[in-house]
């Protein structure tokens, strides 16, 4: 700002600020004396950098991260499925599982769908979803008996990135595979071959996805065809600390699925026989220690299909190709669809449960259901 006279700093004539102020309706007096040196460059330049600064300030208004809104509470409707194969509605078992029941769910929430990973809680009742679109779904399932009957508690709320903006702001989007370990969850993002690492038992819904470093070769899967299995192995089993990682096509030199052991007792690339037209969706460790594989087909002539498959997590080691049997087999006679998720949970008599969920793709002629198995021992 250009410098005040000397009676305008109070010294000299000693007038107060009270006297210096001119009389009302006057006009202000004109300096009789020349404009100091640099005066008239300080004055253009202290005026551009006002300028400047309201300018630039609701562009930095826009761009800085804001506060993450609340997770948005959701109505889902579920309508029952009775009959795992509608042709033979008395049938329960298929092969080496037992049908317990299963759920049509629909919501007027429009970024509901698309669900490609599921974890359901030790409860049995609680889960946590994630829909490739990347938005958390989270809620519970309640029972009448041992049969699914509704979704209670249900919301939704976007992936946050590192900055607090939505992870799919950045074009991180695809999140089609989920890890839960207690308060850690990891999210495989299929779009750019990347896995982030979530504090979701300090910050719930509001946890920020952190990067972490993968083996090499996994940034290097096709496009549309990475990371659908991620899991990982809790205490007391073999791989115990591991996250297994299965591509969905990332093929090696012999056609074998790509798969990773990260961290762990003995981290390694290791591959998944490929058998048929079937692609890996998702996977689960069950308590008593094996991999399911959960695949999936499609044919424009046949529509979808769907298989799992057991494998002893005792064979999985860096170097390995496994395969195992087939625990059941359905296609479009069955109650599936584009069956994307699998978790396992013991029930409270002692079985082992599992919970199937479907992806829509967010189209009006396919549908999210929720299946639930019971796992019969060999």
């Amino acid at each position: 700002m250009p410098e005040r006279s000397e009676g305008e700093r109070g010294g000299g004539r000693g007038l107060s600020a009270q006297q210096f102020r001119p009389p009302p309706g006057s006009r202000p007096a004109v300096a009789r004396h020349p404009p100091r040196k640099g005066e008239g460059k300080r004055s253009s330049f202290a005026l551009a950098t006002v300028l400047l600064s309201l300018a630039i300030a609701p562009a930095r208004a826009e761009t800085a991260p804001r506060a993450p809104e609340p997770p948005t509470k959701i109505e889902i409707h579920a309508t029952p499925i009775a009959a795992f194969a509608p042709r033979e509605p008395a049938r329960v078992r298929f092969g080496g599982l037992t049908f317990r029941g299963g759920l049509v769910l629909t919501s007027s929430y429009p970024e509901f769908g698309g669900i490609s990973a599921i974890r359901v809680a030790a409860d049995g009742a609680n889960f946590l979803a994630v829909s490739d679109k990347g938005h958390w779904l989270r809620g519970r399932i309640v029972y009448e008996g041992e049969r699914p009957t509704a979704i209670a508690d249900a919301e939704m709320a976007p992936v946050l990135g590192p900055d607090g903006r939505p992870l799919a702001a950045r074009g991180w989007f695809d999140t089609e595979s989920l890890a839960w370990d207690g308060g850690t969850v990891w999210l495989g993002i299929e779009r750019v071959n990347r896995i982030v690492r979530l504090d979701y038992g300090r910050y719930g819904l509001a946890a920020r996805a952190q990067p972490i470093a993968t083996p090499p070769g996994i940034d290097k899967l096709p496009h549309n065809k990475g990371l659908e299995c991620l899991v990982f192995v809790g205490a007391g089993l073999p791989l115990a600390g591991s996250l297994i990682a299965i591509s969905e096509r990332g093929l090696d030199a012999d056609g074998n699925l790509k798969s990773w052991l990260i961290g762990g007792p003995a981290p390694g690339e290791f591959a998944v026989k490929r058998g048929g037209d079937f692609d890996v969706s998702d996977c689960a460790v069950t308590p008593a220690g094996d991999l399911l594989l959960l695949e999936r087909s499609f044919s424009r002539w046949r529509g979808v299909a769907l298989r799992i498959r057991r494998v002893a997590l005792a064979g999985v080691k860096p170097g390995a190709t496994i395969d195992g049997p087939v625990l059941i087999e359905a296609d479009m006679s069955h109650q599936i669809d584009n069956m994307e998720g699998l978790s396992v949970h013991r029930a409270a008599d002692g079985s082992l449960v599992l919970t199937l969920i479907s992806d829509d793709n967010f189209a009006f002629y396919q549908r999210t259901l929720l299946l639930q198995f019971t796992l019969e021992q060999p």
